[in-house]
Formats: C-alpha cells, structure tokens, sequence
C-alpha cells in the first residue's frame, strides 16, 4: 500500500513556528494536502503531541510523535515515536539534556502547547531553538533506538544545523534513513534510505516536501519497516 507521509512539521511550540500552526490546522492542512502520514517535529520538545493525537484522529490522519533534537555538535536528527506517550517520555529526557538561553516571545516567537480544544495548556520559557543537548549524535541514537524510535539525521543537504555542515562528512552508524531538500545533494549519502518533508513552519508548506512509502500495513511497525528497507522515495 502507498501512502504520502510529511515526517518533520512544526506547531506554535516551535519558536520559528507560526501562530497558525495549531495541531487541529496542521492536521486539517495536511487532508486537504492529500497526506496520509504526518509527523510532529517541534525543536526539543514533544509538548504538543497529545492535541496532535487528538487532530488526527479527528481527521483521519495516521501521527507520528516526536522533535527536532540539537545534538551536542549543534545538528539537527529527527527522532519519531508510534505512541505519544513515548515521545513525551523521550521529551522528558531530552528536556534534562537541554540548555538554552531564555525564551522572549516578542523577538523570538510564542513557544505554546495547547489541549485538543485549542486552548493554551502553557507555554515553554527556555528558547528551543537556541541551544543544544549535551548529548552528541551516536549518543542521542543510541538513545532513541533504546525506545524503539526511528532516528534520522535532518535536512542534511542545508548550509547551517546538518550533518555535513557541522561535522563535514557522515559518520558511520545505524540511522534509520537522511532527510534530503534537493532532489540530488551533492553528498555522499551512502546505502542509507533518503526521505524529504517538508519542515513546515507554515500552514502553506505542509506537503510541499514529501515521502511516497510503500507500507505493508499502516501501523508504526510497518511505516518502520518501509523506512528501514528502502521502501521510501523523496518527492518534490
């Protein structure tokens, strides 16, 4: 079975992230797109998971749960969940493993969760986006597989917070498949699976960046089994 996933899309808790990216508009964007699959990335946090949860089951949308985590080395790696609950649990950690600077709304951006009703639960006071974890990448791997997760280094082919920007090349390990932006980087991505989302901060962006998986069953099991195999291809 084919279906279109969106795997790394930010609400209102990110910083960067517009006002408008409520998880109820995320989800209802993401049917009128044609997706299938979406998964919530927010910057080293999970806290607007459970509303998101409750958005795609209103829209009939099958969730991933989990963020956009800073390593140590300051490059950005996905690491996505099947349950909510594991993803806040991994927020949990990842919360104790982060250091940044204060948050000011007005010059950086709101940084709210919400409940399923829209109504703000809280907001985060320390900026997620400017700092990073003091965990470095083969750790924070290590971690996320140890919960069963899926683990992909993010938007490798960009110029600041990627692999290859910070590090200069690809370090062996067992990552689950690279996020890719352009069709055909210039990089040496190895045999490892590519996919591409869309890193939406905007409602527009949704599905933009996609990735076409051809999946034995719509489960976490087997949108893992798709990734892990090769069963997945970047569109643009």
């Amino acid at each position: 079975m084919k279906i279109k996933g969106d795997l790394h899309i930010h609400s209102c808790l990110s910083p960067c992230g517009d006002l408008s990216m409520a998880p109820r508009d995320i989800a209802g964007t993401a049917r009128k797109k044609g997706l299938d699959l979406i998964a919530l990335t927010d910057h080293n946090s999970a806290l607007n998971c459970p509303a998101f949860r409750e958005a795609c089951i209103e829209f009939g949308l099958y969730p991933l749960f989990g963020m956009e985590v800073t390593t140590a080395e300051e490059l950005h790696c996905l690491a996505l969940f099947g349950k909510v609950e594991e993803a806040l649990s991994f927020g949990e950690l990842v919360s104790g493993l982060y250091t940044g600077p204060a948050n000011y709304p007005d010059k950086y951006g709101d940084q709210i969760y919400l409940d399923g009703e829209e109504n703000i639960v809280g907001e985060v006071e320390v900026n997620l986006a400017q700092g990073a974890c003091s965990v470095g990448l083969e750790e924070l791997g290590g971690l996320i597989r140890k919960r069963g997760g899926l683990f992909l280094p993010a938007h490798i082919d960009r110029p600041s917070y990627s692999i290859f920007s910070q590090l200069g090349f690809l370090p062996p390990d067992r990552y689950d498949a690279l996020e890719i932006t352009l069709p055909a980087p210039p990089l040496d991505t190895g045999s490892y699976p590519l996919t591409a989302s869309s890193d939406a901060h905007y409602l527009d962006d949704i599905g933009k960046r996609h990735t076409e998986l051809d999946v034995e069953e719509l489960s976490f099991h087997g949108i893992a089994g798709a990734i892990r195999s090769g069963r997945c291809s970047p569109r643009f």
